[in-house]
């Protein structure tokens, strides 16, 4: 216990220093938003992720579906356009500096996909291992299935979000010669994207939304750092005509209430992104540069700086791990004949036993943190040499196809000697090495 204790103290004083080293200039209410927007998005799987004991076996309940009331929770708890938002803030800043030292897109590209790229691997290896051996211990294959595909869910974010850095040079470009146009065009793709699906069923068009979508959030990120959005006028009219949009189009439109996947909904508004999702990203965004001067304020307060400099020092080892911690909890309590499991998905007996599960769910998750959070800042200080383009292009597909069809499918397969599949598996490996992953970049180079 002392050790635990010296341990998290250690942590703190780390962060406290590094905290205490921040120039000036930088704005901090952007590293809070990025720690909170993840930070809700976990909060949010691990409440409506709502298995039971049925029949002496799990069931894999989901609450959206069990009370349709708490579909309304995700218009607070769907936070990935504030990521957008400040992925394009970050972007922009990043991008600009590397112009100015007449830095190369290799370079700079590098650098943000290798620290991106290198916490995943230990996750797709941990879990291909227990895909691989999980039957010889007993464990039936749609089970591990099941849990492979749901802990491993998150990396579709990844697949997104590197796709639309690596579009950071057109996209600035884009902005810096048309500025606001330049989002209104993207808003009109979406909306054609949306008419063309919903209206005259155009297969597969929908996924042109991923683009669209979140590229109009990030377009808005290039705005808020170079100071389009200061003041309140703008930010108070983005929130209102944000949430104005998505009222009307949930009420008139063909669009569910809620912001995420519902088992058994015909549209999801998440999978791919409609415009009631970018709809509720104006008003989030227009909302938090709303409170951008409380926030900029509260965080001058060394603790509240150094609490945010803590989360965004794990920050993508907690949204990796989030949900393994979450099977191994369950698993746990099914080892244990189910307990806790029996009180029905939405009842009082449940609602109250929410903090007790994920109090459960930390504790799980720190461990995880303490071992595997390593690989993040391995990624922060990796040696961000130069990789030729074509490299480089080659390893950001074979990765972003990996990591999204792991997403889709899920690494783990019921058919098959192996039970895994192991190109899906291959992919984000190959190019990780591809990009320059230490011993994996050294082979990459022999084989080139």
């Amino acid at each position: 216990m002392a050790t635990d204790t010296t341990s998290r103290a250690g942590l703190w004083q780390r962060a406290q220093a590094m905290a205490a080293k921040t120039p000036p200039e930088r704005n901090r209410y952007v590293d809070f938003l990025r720690a909170l927007s993840i930070l809700a998005v976990v909060s949010g799987h691990w409440l409506v992720a709502a298995p039971y004991m049925k029949d002496g076996a799990v069931v894999g309940g989901h609450l959206l579906g069990i009370l349709p009331w708490t579909q309304w929770l995700t218009w607070g708890f769907q936070v990935m356009p504030v990521f957008f938002l400040v992925g394009g803030f970050s972007n922009g800043v990043s991008w600009s500096a590397t112009r100015r030292d007449n830095g190369s897109y290799a370079g700079w590209y590098t650098g943000r996909l290798q620290r991106l790229i290198y916490p995943v691997l230990p996750l797709f290896l941990i879990w291909t291992l227990f895909a691989l051996f999980g039957t010889a211990f007993g464990v039936d294959r749609s089970v591990v299935k099941m849990a492979a595909h749901l802990a491993l869910v998150p990396v579709w974010f990844l697949s997104v979000y590197l796709m639309v850095s690596a579009l950071v040079p057109l996209t600035h470009a884009v902005w810096r010669r048309w500025g606001m146009a330049s989002f209104w065009v993207l808003i009109a793709g979406a909306i054609a994207v949306d008419a063309a699906r919903l209206r005259f069923g155009v297969p597969y068009i929908a996924f042109a939304n991923f683009g669209f979508v979140w590229l109009a959030v990030h377009q808005l990120g290039y705005a808020w750092g170079e100071g389009r959005l200061v003041g309140r006028r703008g930010p108070l009219a983005l929130a209102i005509c944000g949430l104005c949009a998505l009222l009307a189009l949930v009420r008139f439109g063909p669009y569910p209430v809620a912001m995420i996947g519902v088992p058994g909904s015909e549209l999801s508004n998440s999978m791919p992104p409609t415009m009631a999702l970018l709809a509720l990203g104006l008003a989030q965004a227009g909302l938090a540069l709303l409170l951008e001067p409380l926030g900029r304020r509260w965080l001058q307060n060394l603790s509240a700086w150094t609490g945010v400099v803590l989360v965004n020092g794990m920050i993508m080892t907690v949204y990796l791990w989030h949900l393994t911690a979450f099977v191994a909890v369950m698993v746990g309590a099914w080892l244990m004949g189910g307990v806790g499991l029996h009180a029905a998905p939405g009842s009082g007996a449940w609602w109250l036993a929410r903090p007790l599960w994920f109090a459960l769910y930390i504790a799980v998750l720190l461990p995880l943190i303490g071992v595997f959070s390593r690989y993040e800042n391995i990624g922060r200080g990796a040696d961000q040499r130069e990789v030729p383009l074509a490299r480089l292009i080659t390893g950001l597909v074979l990765i972003c196809t990996g990591l999204a069809a792991t997403a889709a499918i899920s690494i783990a397969s019921p058919e098959g000697i192996t039970g895994v599949r192991l190109w899906v598996v291959a992919l984000p490996f190959i190019g990780a090495a591809l990009i320059g992953f230490g011993p994996l970049h050294r082979l990459a180079k022999r084989l080139s």
